[in-house]
């Protein structure tokens, strides 16, 4: 009996539509939209469609489609499409399009498309392009793809890189959106701590 679950729109996934080889420890899928719990396994192979969440053990491997969420220990491979979300363990690498987040324990590696946020340990090495926003522990650097700049982080200081093709960064602050008038504005969380201490008096 296999210790896995595999559904659909909250329905079982039929059998003909997947294969599971327990030697090898793969899961194969064209499907979309699924959810694979597979939290008691290590050392699983996936590949699947888009849309996709995954909990899973140690020592995995990801090759998905777009718009997936990834729940897993440490040492695990992704290679996945754009806007895909994962939380996960040390020692992972990760190759993914754009619109990412990445919440990481140390010692990973990323490759990834613009547009993602990583909030990661240590020792993290980035391959990236712009609009990225970095929160690291020590001693991670950024490789910048589409300008060839070298970024060593600082530990516990957040940044933004600039926009395409502009070397550089910015140091990035908490924010806050507020609406007035029907207009939503942006203020820093600082500012807006100060606004609401003057508010209530």
């Amino acid at each position: 009996m296999d210790n896995f679950s595999v559904t659909k729109e909250s329905k079982k996934l039929e059998n003909n539509l997947y294969t599971w080889d327990e030697k090898t420890r793969t899961f194969s899928t064209k499907e979309y939209g699924l959810i694979l719990d597979f939290s008691a396994f290590d050392n699983v192979t996936f590949k699947t469609g888009h849309s996709c969440i995954f909990k899973t053990g140690e020592n995995c491997t990801f090759n998905t489609g777009s718009y997936c969420i990834f729940i897993t220990e440490d040492n695990c491979t992704f290679d996945a499409g754009a806007e895909c979300i994962f939380d996960t363990g040390s020692d992972c690498v990760f190759k993914t399009g754009s619109d990412c987040t990445l919440i990481t324990g140390s010692v990973c590696t990323f490759d990834t498309g613009s547009d993602c946020v990583f909030d990661t340990g240590s020792y993290c090495v980035f391959s990236t392009y712009d609009n990225c926003t970095f929160n690291t522990g020590s001693k991670c650097v950024i490789l910048r793809k589409d300008v060839f700049e070298v970024i060593t982080l600082k530990e516990s200081k957040k940044i933004k890189l600039n926009a395409r093709k502009e070397k550089g960064y910015t140091e990035a602050q908490d924010t806050k959106t507020i609406s007035i008038d029907g207009k939503n504005i942006e203020i820093s969380l600082e500012s807006y701590e100060e606004l609401i201490k003057q508010l209530i008096g």
